[in-house]
């Protein structure tokens, strides 16, 4: 294609020109991109002017839904004052400086997690979580124990897509082919009760074993070898996923017995999703670090955040004069005009209650869904705790047989769904389809969402009855 021609569509412009993140190039090339023009709200519109509810907030993360003006002004008055400047050697910047003032107030005072003592910034989560694992080895280098490097994930988990972030992340469809994950990172089986217990097994001996296998890795690679314990309080794309009865207290008795750092993955759960500001407080957990990003900006500029507990901090403070700077960060860490943006989002949401709006219309769409789809032949299990849903579907409930991954089951109805006017994200690990919108959204438009998702649903019962046969 002659590429300085002024009359292709954008469509094969598309084709020609990008390479698509988590895209199949051959779907790509026949189908084509879908191309979204403007939204407003909790409702995205494409460029052949279909409106779409977008139970998705993106990719869960445009918290204060979309078209918000004040944050375009903020931006403009952000750039005109300062574009850009870094933060090394000492460099800073008022809004960066006020954020991170925020982002720790809201810790100590919302999640009582007043142990949490400062603020590195990024550009997404996945960088965060690169962060992490080199402050993890950074830190017990310092402390003398060299060998204390491995970290602890789980099946089903996602940490983002950057090598590092990949390893950690536990859905084998992004190591394929990627020479992934690297040695030292180790999966440990995924916590998830409906999919995984055993027949006739309580939550509460599935959590035990869950823990007790968390416990034998330990004990197999050397308490001295594992440094750290990376978990999403809620597991996002691995399908929605909530911990068994009694998972992170036990859980984080057996990290501190061997001096294992807990890293809290709140990239998605942080800034209200769940209903709380953080899960951190929602769930009585005491992370050492916790990754942030999407809602911290709602995803109108891009920024990341680990948070470090004092007790880190103190090592790297006291190793300072020996070991000179920390010789880590990126150009863009510490950017002033996504610290003006965090600002402005964060009064948003408080001013107008958006994380107490998710508390009460999170769990009424919830019902909703229940109500309307939970009595189909093919949803197993509708979960999940604020604005961050799931519809698991099954290919026998009765039995618990699930659908032959290959048939793509969720594939199906999510494709329904959106020629019904509702974007939920058909996830890449287990058969759901999960619905995050942003927290603004009302009750009125929760009921026209399930209105659209049951009919979808039910427009293609009958092709998951062949599917479910097939299996």
């Amino acid at each position: 294609m002659d590429r300085s021609h002024h009359n292709y569509s954008l469509e094969d412009l598309d084709r020609e020109t990008l390479f698509h993140p988590n895209t199949s190039i051959a779907d790509h090339l026949k189908k084509g991109p879908t191309i979204f023009s403007d939204a407003r709200g909790v409702r995205i519109r494409d460029q052949k002017g279909r409106e779409l509810i977008d139970c998705s907030a993106g990719l869960w993360c445009v918290n204060i839904g979309y078209g918000r003006t004040e944050m375009a002004e903020a931006a403009k008055t952000a750039i005109e004052n300062l574009a850009y400047y870094h933060l090394f050697g000492g460099a800073s910047n008022e809004p960066i400086i006020r954020l991170a003032e925020r982002v720790l107030r809201l810790f100590h005072e919302k999640a009582g997690a007043t142990h949490l003592s400062k603020v590195f910034f990024g550009q997404g989560g996945s960088d965060a979580n690169d962060t992490n694992f080199k402050l993890v080895r950074y830190y017990n280098n310092l402390r003398g124990l060299p060998k204390k490097k491995k970290f602890i994930s789980r099946l089903g988990a996602y940490h983002g897509l950057t090598t590092v972030a990949a390893s950690l992340t536990g859905i084998p469809v992004y190591h394929k082919a990627f020479d992934l994950p690297i040695e030292g990172v180790l999966h440990t089986s995924c916590p998830h009760y409906f999919r995984f217990a055993t027949p006739g097994e309580t939550e509460a001996a599935f959590t035990d074993r869950m823990i007790a296998e968390i416990e034998g890795i330990i004990q197999k690679e050397g308490p001295d070898t594992v440094a750290a314990f990376i978990a999403e309080p809620i597991m996002g794309t691995g399908g929605v996923l909530m911990p068994p009865s009694g998972y992170f207290e036990k859980l984080q008795k057996v990290l501190d017995k061997h001096d294992i750092l807990f890293i809290a993955d709140e990239v998605i759960t942080g800034f209200g999703r769940t209903g709380h500001w953080f899960a951190t407080g929602g769930m009585n957990i005491k992370p050492d670090i916790v990754t942030l990003a999407k809602g911290i900006t709602s995803a109108y500029f891009p920024v990341s955040a680990s948070v470090i507990s004092e007790k880190i901090w103190n090592v790297l403070k006291d190793a300072s004069p020996e070991f000179g700077p920390v010789m880590h960060g990126f150009t863009y860490s510490g950017h002033p005009v996504g610290g003006a943006l965090g600002l402005v989002n964060i009064d948003i949401m408080e001013r107008e209650g958006l994380v107490e709006n998710a508390a009460k219309v999170g769990p009424y769409l919830k019902k909703l869904l229940v109500d309307r789809v939970g009595a189909n032949p093919f949803v197993g299990e509708i979960r999940g705790d604020g604005m961050m849903l799931g519809v698991e579907l099954v290919a026998d409930k009765a039995a618990r047989r699930f659908f032959d991954p290959k048939a793509g089951a969720h594939r199906v109805v999510a494709a329904k769904a959106y020629e019904m006017g509702v974007l939920t994200r058909a996830l890449p690990f287990i058969e759901v389809t999960s619905f995050s919108p942003p927290l603004s959204m009302t009750r009125a438009e929760a009921e026209e969402t399930v209105d659209r998702y049951g009919r979808a649903l039910d427009a293609v019962t009958a092709d998951l009855a062949k599917l479910a046969g097939s299996g």
